[in-house]
């Protein structure tokens, strides 16, 4: 299923879904299991998150609700006035935490950007409703006081994964500019055929309402990007939700990067000459004139 290859319409695997064993159906979203060295690649952004988080500057921990993991994490830039990439951590609702993604703010704060990471509750503590208003009270709390923290200017909202999907449900918030989707699921449909959802116990009506490619689409700024090997299921999200949003005229480009996995994709926040990085850059640099 990976490999260099060039996905094509016809390996998406939710083409026969209904043929599928239990085992292909999990496979199609095993992220972990296509990458053969995703445990040495986690294990390096971890490191180099924890290494981040330790440097001075950095602003931890800070509450915006009521609850244990509603947290975030905020790298601010040296003026207020500059964008602020707000990154949304993945690992399929269930699994993280923005200490393991701290890495993610060394590229915008290599150019001279605010970067802030929040957590939230995971399932099974919190359906997956919960969990995007979750997301949405954190950017009410960073509109509202991020400028007490040295934030204050666009916000560009980005996220990885599941976090992808949850920038794609976020984009409608009044404080986020643009969004920048990396490696995302946009359809919950076939993730309540997985084992996944022994976890997520979806609804039909969360499927219904919180997946991004059923959904009027958003006429903000959203880039959607993934690497070129992805498992073929994520690719074909990717393509879908950006043929919507394009047909619906909505601005926003559909990035492919060559040659990198779920995993990997990751590098290009970690850099400023990064992919992702320039991406960002590019959203933040459409702002109207005159808008914060």
């Amino acid at each position: 299923m990976m490999g260099k290859h060039r996905v094509s319409d016809h390996d998406d695997p939710r083409l026969n879904w209904a043929t599928l064993s239990q085992a292909e159906r999990d496979a199609a979203y095993d992220n972990n299991g296509a990458v053969a060295n995703s445990p040495a690649l986690i294990e390096e952004r971890n490191r180099l998150s924890a290494e981040k988080r330790a440097r001075p500057g950095a602003k931890l921990d800070l509450a915006y609700g009521p609850t244990e993991r509603t947290r975030i994490d905020l790298y601010p830039a040296a003026d207020p006035a500059a964008p602020c990439l707000v990154f949304i951590h993945g690992g399929y609702w269930q699994r993280n935490s923005r200490e393991v993604f701290a890495m993610v703010a060394e590229g915008p704060n290599a150019v001279g950007w605010s970067v802030a990471v929040p957590s939230h509750t995971l399932a099974p503590d919190a359906s997956l409703s919960e969990i995007v208003a979750e997301i949405r009270a954190c950017l009410d709390w960073l509109a509202a006081e991020g400028p007490a923290h040295g934030i204050a200017g666009p916000i560009i909202l980005s996220g990885w994964s599941a976090g992808a999907h949850l920038t794609a449900l976020a984009l409608d918030h009044p404080a986020v500019e643009a969004g920048l989707a990396i490696s995302g699921v946009y359809e919950l449909g076939p993730i309540r055929d997985t084992k996944l959802n022994a976890v997520l116990a979806l609804t039909p009506d969360e499927v219904e309402t919180l997946s991004p490619l059923r959904l009027p689409v958003v006429m903000k700024p959203l880039t959607i990007a993934y690497g070129s090997a992805e498992v073929p299921a994520l690719v074909q999200d990717a393509r879908l939700f950006h043929a919507k949003r394009a047909a619906a005229h909505a601005p926003g480009a559909l990035v492919p990067i060559a040659g990198e996995n779920h995993f990997s994709i990751l590098a290009h926040l970690c850099r400023a000459d990064g992919v992702l990085v320039k991406l960002a850059r590019s959203l933040a640099d459409d702002i109207p004139a005159g808008r914060p």
